[in-house]
């Protein structure tokens, strides 16, 4: 946290890394927020600014990221990518314990690539460290009431 000139406060929340936090500031209502696995070909299958994270194995996870994304922005909508066998991932339950007041669309894999390649609508790719698959998870930036 930092402190402010000749203010007591600080900055609160799990985010302290200052280029999220300014692509956040950039974000509107409708805009998306792609968090995604260390597995994930970001480079090919993301439009927008690209912050890569993944310091190593599992470092930081999907969930970190996204907690940190969440104490700051508000999340009207989540899209995650499904494996074609219809198995769940495990991480869709840590997800849902996040962002508990939405459901999670679903999409296969190729509808999730073309959703994160939507150009000027796409803002921001993060990639993790996240080792587990089909650890994705579309955002959709709100409004504060």
């Amino acid at each position: 946290a930092l402190p402010i000139e000749g203010d007591e406060s600080m900055l609160k929340g799990k985010l302290i890394h200052p280029e999220l936090i300014h692509q956040l500031a950039l974000c509107g209502h409708g805009s998306k927020i792609l968090i995604a696995d260390g597995n994930y070909p970001l480079e090919e299958k993301s439009s927008g600014v690209k912050i890569f994270l993944g310091l190593g194995p599992g470092v930081p996870s999907v969930i970190e990221v996204l907690a940190a994304i969440h104490s700051v922005c508000e999340i009207e909508k989540a899209q995650v990518m499904v494996p074609e066998d219809d198995r769940e991932p495990e991480i869709f339950g840590e997800f849902r314990r996040e962002l508990p007041d939405l459901e999670l669309e679903e999409l296969v894999r190729y509808d999730f690539y073309a959703a994160c390649m939507e150009e000027g609508v796409l803002k921001l790719a993060v990639s993790t460290g996240e080792q587990r698959t089909f650890a994705n998870i579309l955002l959709t930036v709100g409004c504060v009431e």
